[in-house]
C-alpha cells in the first residue's frame, strides 16, 4: 500500500523482490497494527511530502521471516517474528535482522512495537515490578492505555483507569485495574482536589491521551511530590502546562516516548518475553481486522475512537 496523497492509500505493484542484503531479513507479513502516530500522515500536515515510500509508516508488524541474508545466524526461513520495520503496510518488507524478534511456539502474532513502547513507558516510569506498590492512574484507556493496565495490575500496582468510552473502562477492568472512572467522575475528583490547597490523589499518572485536556486533568490528579509521565502522543499542535501548579507540587515530569533504537529493540524483546509470560495480551484487545486495502477504514476508526473500539490490524 501507498500513502499517495492525504485521506487516501492505494494498492501498488508488489515491492521489490531483491534477496536481503547484509544482516537483512525478509518477512512475509502477516499482519500490521494500525497506530495513532499514522493518523497525522494520513490526515495530512504541512511538513510531510507526498507520496510516501510504499508501505510507509506502518510499523506494527508480524510475519514469517522467507529468507535470511548473509551473516544473520539468528533467524532462519520459517521463524516467525515482530518487526520493527518501518514500511510494513505491505505483504512483504525486508528489514535489519536486529529489529525483528522470534515469537516462541505457541505464541500468536501481535503489533510488537506498541507493546514494546508500554513496556518502555513502564520502565521510564519507574514502576518495575522491583518498585514499591504505587496508586497509579492510567488517563486515558486506548491500546496502550489497557496494555499499561495490564502490566502495572501484574507487577502489584493499584490502577485505576480513566476513559470517556465504556467500553474502554470495562476493558481496563478487565485487565486488572481495581477502578475505572468515566471523564466526568476524574474531572469532579479533580475539582474537589482543588489546585495549591489540595493533595492529589495519585503518586503516579499515566497521560495516554494525546490531547491538552488530558494533559490539565492529569496535572491536577497527581499528588505533590508525585510523577507526570506523559505518554500520549501530542503531535496535533502545540500544547500548554501549568507551570505554576507543576512548581508548587515539586513535580517529577517524564517523557516516555523513546527515541534509542537499541532501547526500542530491547523494548520489543522484552515484548515478546511478556507476551509469552501471560503478563500482557495484546490479542485480547484487538477489535477490528480488516483487508489491508481498507486501510482508510482502519485509520478512520483510530482516529475517531467510537464505542467499542480499541485497536485494529491489517493484513495483506
Amino acid at each position: 500500500m501507498r500513502l499517495q496523497a492525504p485521506g487516501r492509500f492505494v494498492a501498488v505493484a508488489a515491492a521489490d523482490r531483491e534477496a536481503p542484503g547484509p544482516g537483512e531479513v525478509a518477512v512475509r507479513v502477516e499482519g500490521c497494527g494500525v497506530c495513532a502516530s499514522n493518523v497525522p500522515p494520513w490526515e495530512g500536515r504541512d511538513w510531510f511530502a507526498y507520496p510516501f515510500p510504499a508501505g510507509a509508516p506502518g510499523h506494527e508488524a508480524w510475519g514469517v521471516v522467507e529468507e535470511a541474508g548473509p551473516g544473520v545466524d539468528a533467524l532462519a526461513s520459517g521463524d516467525r517474528v515482530v518487526t520493527l520495520a518501518q514500511d510494513a503496510f505491505a505483504g512483504r518488507v525486508r528489514c535489519a535482522a536486529a529489529d525483528c524478534v522470534p515469537l516462541p511456539g505457541g505464541v500468536d502474532g501481535f503489533p510488537g512495537e506498541p507493546v514494546a513502547c508500554a513496556i518502555n513507558v513502564v520502565a521510564r516510569s519507574g514502576l518495575s515490578a522491583a518498585a514499591p506498590p504505587e496508586e497509579v492512574l492510567v488517563l486515558g484507556v486506548g491500546f496502550l492505555g489497557v496494555l499499561l493496565v495490564e502490566l502495572l495490575a501484574a507487577d502489584g500496582h493499584r490502577v485505576t483507569a480513566a476513559s470517556r468510552r465504556s467500553t474502554a473502562r470495562d476493558a481496563a477492568v478487565r485487565g486488572g485495574a481495581a477502578a475505572a472512572w468515566a471523564w466526568e467522575e476524574a474531572w469532579a475528583v479533580a475539582d474537589e482536589v482543588g489546585a495549591f490547597e489540595g493533595e492529589g490523589r495519585f503518586s503516579t499518572v499515566i497521560e495516554c491521551t494525546g490531547k491538552q485536556a488530558g494533559l490539565d486533568l492529569a496535572t491536577k490528579l497527581c499528588r505533590h511530590r508525585g510523577t507526570l509521565v506523559v505518554a500520549g502522543f501530542h503531535q496535533d499542535g502545540p500544547r500548554t502546562v501549568d507551570m505554576q501548579l507543576w512548581n508548587w507540587r515539586g513535580l517529577d515530569v517524564i517523557n516516555a516516548h523513546e527515541r534509542d533504537p537499541r532501547r526500542y529493540r530491547e523494548g520489543l524483546q522484552q515484548a515478546v518475553s511478556a507476551v509469552a509470560g501471560g503478563r500482557v495480551h495484546p490479542g485480547r484487545w484487538i477489535t477490528d481486522r480488516l483487508p489491508m486495502t481498507e486501510l482508510d477504514r482502519a485509520l478512520t476508526l483510530t482516529r475517531d475512537r467510537p464505542e467499542g473500539f480499541l485497536k485494529a490490524v491489517v493484513s495483506p
